[in-house]
């Protein structure tokens, strides 16, 4: 049985994965999924043997069928090379309780780095493949992290150009500077005024304006996506749950075949969807808890089956998940309807009309491996606080998120079975909220004086990638309404 994708709202047309990977979405604005999730074929002891690359060409192999091994193995040894700087790419560091995915060891110090660090070679090679003559440019909006890694992987890459799209006030200091002092030909970085969830709105309208399109199309322009709405950028997440299993039973802490749970924050759902991705494939995954801050449009889903936007979207100290939409619950939707695309184009619709939904008695039901909780600001801080009280580990704000609503869990329903929580992000990536949670001054003081206070208060070291980020010459100047976004396309 072959392998192809097709669109979650019931476009007829079905394509290999080189094209899902070039479109990044399909022609009714459906997400792509796989027409089938293929079981791993090895015991988790064999896999266990694998370094991370080898890991990572296995697994993907699964999806992209149409990658020879040549092809797609220089695609995994060109992505997770010493640009990571730990031999694992992932570690696990065991603190209070829980076992850290450490996911921010590459050049941006941030997840979106595993899959973004290989997303352009997939895509190159795609395109290559498909005898692409036309020039791709990404379009990507960015609550924070995506818009660097992003910029970072694909700079003055050929035949592609890509343009980020970021709230003006809704990231950290280190994050905008990190875009706005981005070098590379073909890198175009524009502040919105207005929040993630308008940044990410003018964007899909960008991608489903048929005229906008053809315009493009007319003067040799094709856009694709680096959000994880393309499938090219959720499946290599899928790696690093396998990877930090079977860390887990290298080390002895677990045993094959034992299950474990996934702590996950979440704002828009592509990283513990690429958990229950690995689930299906055959990881013995107990409970997915998805963590949120006070944006918990999530947490109050996985309540009742109701998902409302109609709210205001809070400004938090964990800013990528500053998110009210949130785009890949859709795929899980799919799945959960049982592949009921009109029943998804429905709740779609519902949303973008009236922003409220509730989901079929079926879907309730296979939300039952799900458990959704958040975190206050105050619990955020309180949360990084304690840890590094106790243990000495510093964990960024948004892991400290993941690892409130952990305890949370813990003391509702007593499960004690060994977690894996994802550290989404360094630290060093939101200095002034870490700062200011462990008793360091931070009045009157931009975030690179803290930078290096954090680091002398806790010994932490402060990553090469950031060290002269203060002094970079800004080289993206760019403001724009949601409904300029268009018209800025076209400017570049």
């Amino acid at each position: 049985m072959s392998l192809y994708y097709k669109s979650t709202r019931g476009d007829s047309e079905k394509v290999n994965s080189l094209e899902a990977i070039v479109k990044g979405i399909a022609n009714d604005g459906g997400l792509y999924v796989p027409s089938y999730i293929e079981k791993i074929d090895m015991s988790l002891n064999e896999l266990s043997k694998m370094n991370y690359q080898e890991l990572a060409y296995y697994i993907i192999n699964k999806f992209f069928p149409d990658f020879s091994e040549e092809e797609l193995k220089d695609c995994v040894n060109s992505a997770y090379d010493e640009k990571f700087d730990t031999k694992e790419i992932a570690p696990i560091v065991e603190k209070s309780g829980a076992y850290f995915l450490e996911l921010f060891h590459g050049p941006t110090l941030a997840f979106k780095d595993m899959a973004l660090s290989i997303l352009p070679y997939l895509l190159k090679t795609s395109a290559t493949k498909l005898d692409y003559l036309k020039e791709i440019v990404i379009l990507t909006a960015t609550s924070g992290d995506t818009g660097k890694a992003a910029l970072e992987g694909f700079k003055d890459v050929d035949g592609i150009k890509i343009i980020v799209y970021y709230p003006e006030n809704g990231v950290s200091e280190v994050q905008e500077r990190q875009m706005i002092t981005q070098e590379g030909k073909n890198t175009y970085v524009v502040g919105i005024k207005g929040n993630f969830d308008d940044a990410q709105s003018g964007v899909k309208e960008a991608f489903n304006n048929r005229e906008f399109n053809l315009d493009l199309d007319s003067e040799g322009y094709v856009l694709s996506s680096a959000n994880s709405i393309n499938i090219g950028r959720l499946v290599p997440q899928v790696v690093y749950y396998f990877h930090g299993y079977i860390e887990l039973l290298r080390s002895g802490k677990i045993k094959e075949g034992d299950k474990i749970n996934v702590v996950v924050p979440t704002g828009n759902f592509g990283n513990i969807l690429a958990a229950f991705y690995a689930k299906k494939m055959g990881l013995p995954i107990n409970r997915f808890i998805c963590a949120s801050n006070e944006n918990n449009v999530l947490s109050d889903f996985f309540k009742d089956g109701v998902y409302d936007r109609r709210r205001e979207l809070k400004l938090t100290n964990s800013p990528s998940m500053d998110i009210l939409i949130s785009s890949n619950l859709e795929r899980l939707l799919y799945e959960l309807s049982g592949e009921d695309d009109e029943n998804l184009k429905e709740l779609m619709d519902k949303l973008s009309q009236d922003g409220i939904y509730e989901v079929s008695d079926r879907i309730k039901v296979g939300l039952k491996d799900f458990y959704g909780n958040f975190a206050t600001e105050e619990e955020t801080h309180s949360a990084i606080s304690k840890v590094y009280k106790g243990t000495d580990y510093v964990m960024d704000t948004h892991t400290a998120v993941a690892y409130s609503v952990y305890e949370k869990y813990k003391d509702e329903t007593g499960d004690n079975t060994p977690t894996i929580i994802d550290s989404t992000a360094s630290p060093f990536k939101f200095t002034r909220s870490v700062s200011d949670s462990l008793g360091i001054e931070i009045e009157g003081k931009n975030d690179f004086e803290l930078i290096k206070e954090l680091s002398n208060k806790t010994g932490l070291i402060i990553p090469n990638s950031i060290k002269d980020l203060e002094t970079r010459e800004i080289l993206h100047k760019t403001v724009c309404n949601k409904d300029e976004i268009k018209e800025a396309i076209k400017k570049y």
